[in-house]
């Protein structure tokens, strides 16, 4: 019977069998965790949960926060936790790893946390913001849009004119 090779755990399955070695659990990404990188790890889901509401899920590799869309994201690691928060601005300091843009409106920021004393400020202002930057873009989208409206009319009225 012929056999496939999943890409993501490289196990062999059979023609027809089951197979979801994707879908994972909080539990599953943590429960190999150092105690220091437990600690940390449980401040961070801690922090973000004061933020207000949102969905917090495992998805493949990391743990996923997000509101309408992922705000951030933390991959558990054997050494670190990789924290990934998309701001609105390239932020600059020594927690900072990189800055890549991901989009028009968003950087992603990668910081290692290795101990529960590092998730303090500056990181929390920047997860805090990085929750409230959804809200921010909606306004900035709100208020480009009422500037615009003028404009359209003014178009319309000249074309009804001709």
């Amino acid at each position: 019977m012929p056999r496939r090779q999943c890409h993501h755990c490289k196990e062999w399955i059979e023609q027809g069998e089951a197979h979801d070695c994707w879908t994972t659990t909080e539990q599953a990404l943590t429960e190999d965790l150092s105690e220091d990188l437990r600690d940390a790890w449980e401040r961070i889901r801690e922090t973000a949960v004061t933020f207000g509401e949102q969905r917090i899920y495992a998805s493949g590799t990391a743990i996923m926060f997000s509101r309408d869309s992922c705000y951030f994201f933390v991959r558990p690691r054997r050494k670190d936790l990789q924290v990934c928060v998309f701001l609105g601005r390239p932020v600059r300091g020594p927690q900072v790893r990189r800055v890549e843009r991901r989009s028009a409106t968003k950087f992603v920021h990668i910081i290692h946390i290795t101990h529960r004393d590092q998730v303090e400020p500056p990181i929390t202002d920047w997860l805090r913001e990085a929750y409230e930057l959804p809200d921010k873009l909606a306004a900035q989208r709100t208020k480009k849009s009422k500037s615009r409206k003028p404009v359209a009319k003014r178009k319309k009225a000249r074309r009804a004119q001709r």
